[in-house]
C-alpha cells in the first residue's frame, strides 16, 4: 500500500503542474471504494487551485470544493499532457488545460470523493480520525509518549492505526522500531519516556528518508511523473526475512501481526 511518503512524493511530483488548470472533462469508470459524491459533469469548469495532503490522502482543492483521492492498496497517479487509451484499471481520470490526472488502481480499493470543504461530513468522515502529521511541528514526543500510556495494543500496531500519528504504515513502522532498538511486539503503554523520544525521532528520520529516495516501489508504485521509489533498496529489516541484520548480523525475523507482514531483528531488538 503506498503510505505516507508515496502519497507526499506523489503529490510532489505533478501538485505545480496541475495548479490553475482548468477541468475540461471527468471520466469515473467501475466503482471505487466510495462514491465520487457528485456527477462527473458538476466538476467540469472548475479550476484547480492547489494539491495538499494530510495522512494518505490527496487533497486536490478546486476554486469550489476540494477532491480527496486515496491510492488504496494498489493505486498509482500520472500527470501527463497526453495519456495512451485508458486501459481496464484505469477508473478515474480528469482532463484538464494542463494535462491529464489518471487513477490506475487494479485493486479498486483506492478514492475519489468530492467534498464542498474539508467541514463537509463527507470529508470529516475520512480525515476527522487522523492523528498528526509526523513530519510537522505538531508532532511532539511528550504527547506522543502520553498517548502510548493508553494503548494496551503493541506498538506497531498502534503506530499502524494512525490515530495518534498519521501516515506510518507497514514498512516504515518496521523501519523505524528497528532504528530505535523497540521489538514490535512490546506493549505500547510500557515505553518509557526515553523509548519514546528515540521512537518519535526514528520516525522522522525513516519518514524523511523515504521522501529523499522517493519512497518505495515493491510492486508498480510510481510517482504522478512516472518515477519510482528507492527506499527499498536501504531497508534495514523490510523484506529481508533470513537475511543477515545489516548492523548486529543476526538473521531478520518475519512474524504476523493483526494479518500484517513484521520485519525485525531479534539481537537490535531485544526488547
Amino acid at each position: 500500500m503506498p503510505e505516507l511518503p508515496e502519497v507526499e512524493v506523489t503529490r510532489r511530483s505533478f501538485a505545480q503542474r496541475i495548479a490553475g488548470a482548468r477541468i475540461e472533462q471527468v471520466f469515473m469508470g467501475k466503482p471505487l471504494r466510495w462514491p465520487l459524491g457528485c456527477t462527473p459533469q458538476e466538476l467540469v469548469g472548475r479550476r484547480v487551485e492547489s494539491v495538499g495532503r494530510r495522512g494518505k490522502y490527496l487533497l486536490v482543492y478546486l476554486d469550489r470544493g476540494v477532491l480527496l483521492v486515496h491510492l488504496g492498496m494498489s493505486g498509482s497517479l500520472q500527470f501527463a499532457s497526453d495519456m495512451p487509451p485508458r486501459g481496464g484499471h484505469d477508473h478515474f481520470e480528469l482532463r484538464s488545460s494542463q494535462g491529464f490526472l489518471r487513477l490506475h488502481d487494479p485493486r479498486r480499493f483506492g478514492a475519489v470523493v468530492y467534498a464542498d470543504s474539508l467541514d463537509d461530513p463527507r470529508a470529516r468522515k475520512l480525515l476527522g480520525g487522523l492523528g498528526v502529521e509526523p513530519l510537522e511541528g505538531g508532532f511532539d514526543p511528550l504527547v506522543f509518549h502520553r498517548g502510548l500510556k493508553l494503548r494496551r495494543a503493541s506498538i506497531k500496531q498502534v503506530l499502524l492505526a494512525g490515530d495518534l500519528v498519521v501516515g506510518v504504515g507497514n514498512i516504515y513502522a518496521s523501519e523505524a522500531l528497528f532504528m530505535a532498538g523497540i521489538r514490535p511486539t512490546v506493549r505500547a503503554d510500557r515505553l518509557s519516556a526515553a523509548r519514546t523520544a528515540r521512537l518519535h525521532g526514528a520516525v522522522i528520520t525513516v519518514l524523511q528518508r523515504a521522501l529523499a529516495l522517493g519512497g518505495s516501489t515493491l510492486r508498480d508504485f510510481s510517482a504522478a511523473d512516472g518515477q519510482s521509489g528507492y527506499f527499498q533498496m536501504d531497508a534495514m529489516v523490510y523484506g529481508r526475512d533470513g537475511q543477515p541484520c545489516r548492523t548486529c548480523g543476526a538473521p531478520i525475523r518475519l512474524l504476523r501481526q493483526g494479518q500484517r507482514s513484521t520485519y525485525f531483528c531479534p539481537q537490535c531488538q531485544k526488547v
